[in-house]
């Protein structure tokens, strides 16, 4: 069986992102390769075996498109209330607490922020649907 490893997002400014991935959701640097024109950065934390790549191409200095194809990362916590009000007291704006519903009951609750690059991510409440 086939086991997912990673996903790779491209990033515009590696400190930038690489700072808020570890203070939003504590993932921390496991590998940076370094190319002719690009740059890899692998991305994970004690909790997952799932890695984030980032990819940083060198001479870019335009945004990326995310364009409408791009969904969502999720990360699972805890404290949904505490990390809302951690990410906001961070600066990175988080929207709305959500209750999601289906046929009347809650499957779980959760929140969006972005990251620098305007990726969304949601943020779900442990136990809920995930």
């Amino acid at each position: 069986m086939a086991r997912f490893v990673h996903s790779m997002i491209r990033v515009l400014d590696e400190a930038r992102s690489v700072a808020f991935y570890d203070r939003a959701f504590g993932l921390k640097v496991a590998e940076r390769l370094e190319f002719d024109d690009f740059v890899l950065v692998y991305l994970s934390n004690a909790e997952n075996t799932f890695e984030l790549e980032l990819t940083i191409n060198k001479g870019r200095s335009e945004p990326y498109d995310i364009g409408d194809g791009y969904g969502h990362a999720a990360f699972v916590v805890d404290d949904l209330e505490g990390e809302h009000a951690r990410l906001a007291a961070e600066g990175f704006a988080p929207r709305k607490l959500v209750d999601f519903k289906h046929q009347g009951k809650t499957l779980t609750r959760f929140f969006f922020v972005a990251d620098p690059d305007g990726y969304q991510i949601e943020v779900i409440t442990a136990g809920g649907r995930y």
